[in-house]
């Protein structure tokens, strides 16, 4: 059989009716998890898988199961998805293109009236962000059994609103319960710049990063700037400069696909003319092996021992967040692969700097994903963007990606 191709006008017009539920004045998308506009945004696709011929479920964290019926329908299904909801200032494209590519895939298929021997299902995770409610990945990770429900039901916004609450009132708290998952699949944006720098297509996505994430609070002696002599200072910020200085440098030493960021800091007294006396912030690092992973957290944590009896001030560093590396399974990464071969689409392997849904899913069943390029590597940001042809490319891989795991059983006519 030929390799399979979506209809990419289709798509793109679906992401962009999508992107109308939200849309913000820069071009991009407020949809808030479990907000009215994310209930809009789900009774959109519920509507459009409805017509799709697909039936729907919904279970007890929000997550929705829209479901292609298989010849043997108590096969477990070959799912795909992501997530409807967005950061406060997010784009059209993250999480709404896995979703939008799993429908397109069968509505492609039914076009097509090619059956799979197993169901085919396409979810909308609830809370993926985590910009409303932490943690992030909640519904997936519900699924995947990381996260107890009733743990996550009671999750409070800023303005004191539980999930359960928040779900009670969009109507999307459901009692489906968890399926067996023969296979999964996740498109999505790079979010990064190296598709689109080494002018790829398709990314084959090996695995996602391990992230440890701390809390650091340096505190040292606040002292007015002029009388207090440089050598008598305990200057907070100088050490929690010196100790960014240091994670640019563990990153940069170490390999497999090292990251780390200093990505807030507040400092106190925060006063020109005061010696500052303490400093908060946090340190996210990121490595793709647990190993290497650890030996970066090591090496951070003895540098910080050194500034601190060198400034004379104390840091504390505690841990307050761990995902451990994901690794793929080899036979989906090889069928993305095989698919962009089929299709004339370059591709090359990649791993994830970020986390996505796929990284719980892949505890529970083969997992694979399929990146295309964003421009300029820019995501969750208003001014996300990628190209309507890239994004019918991707979602073509996954066509015939999910194909072969879920077994042609008839076809109506060629493809």
């Amino acid at each position: 059989m030929q390799p399979l191709k979506v209809d990419g006008e289709r798509l793109w017009q679906s992401l962009m009716d999508l992107a109308r539920i939200g849309a913000t004045p820069k071009g991009g998308v407020r949809r808030l998890t479990l907000t009215d506009l994310d209930r809009q945004g789900r009774d959109t696709f519920v509507q459009w898988a409805r017509a799709a011929g697909m039936t729907i479920r919904i279970d007890a964290i929000g997550n929705i199961f829209a479901r292609r019926a298989g010849v043997d329908d108590s096969l477990p299904p070959v799912m795909t998805g992501s997530h409807l909801d967005t950061q406060p200032s997010g784009g059209k494209f993250d999480g709404a293109y896995g979703v939008m590519a799993g429908l397109e895939v069968v509505r492609r298929l039914n076009d097509l009236g090619i059956r799979t021997r197993a169901p085919i299902e396409v979810a909308a995770w609830t809370n993926e962000e985590g910009s409303r409610f932490v943690p992030t990945m909640m519904g997936s990770g519900v699924y995947a059994s990381v996260y107890a429900v009733g743990e996550m039901l009671a999750q409070k916004d800023v303005d004191g609103v539980s999930v359960g609450e928040a779900l009670k009132s969009i109507g999307y708290q459901g009692d489906a319960k968890p399926v067996k998952v023969g296979a999964y699949f996740e498109a999505h944006i790079e979010q990064g710049p190296v598709l689109e720098n080494t002018g790829t297509t398709i990314g084959a996505v090996q695995g996602a990063l391990g992230q440890r994430w701390f809390d650091v609070e340096v505190t040292g002696q606040d002292s007015h700037a002029g009388p207090t002599p440089m050598e008598l200072r305990r200057d907070a910020l100088l050490a929690a400069s010196r100790l960014v200085v240091e994670t640019n440098r563990v990153a940069c030493t170490y390999p497999d696909n090292a990251r780390a960021t200093v990505g807030h800091m507040r400092v106190a007294p925060n006063s020109r003319n005061v010696v500052p006396g303490a400093v908060n912030m946090t340190l996210d690092v990121r490595n793709a092996k647990d190993e290497t992973l650890l030996a970066m957290v090591e090496d951070l944590r003895r540098s910080a021992a050194k500034i601190a009896a060198e400034t004379r001030c104390t840091i504390d560093v505690k841990e307050v967040l761990y995902f451990a590396p994901s690794h793929f399974d080899p036979k989906l990464v090889e069928s993305v692969r095989a698919s962009a071969r089929a299709l004339g689409l370059s591709c090359r392997d990649i791993v994830s700097g970020a986390a996505h849904d796929a990284v719980y899913l892949n505890r529970i069943a083969p997992t694979a994903m399929i990146f295309v390029p964003c421009e300029g590597g820019l995501s969750h940001n208003e001014l996300e963007n990628a190209r309507p042809d890239e994004i019918a490319a991707g979602a073509s891989v996954l066509i015939n990606a999910m194909v072969a795991a879920a077994v042609v059983a008839e076809a109506a006519q060629a493809a």
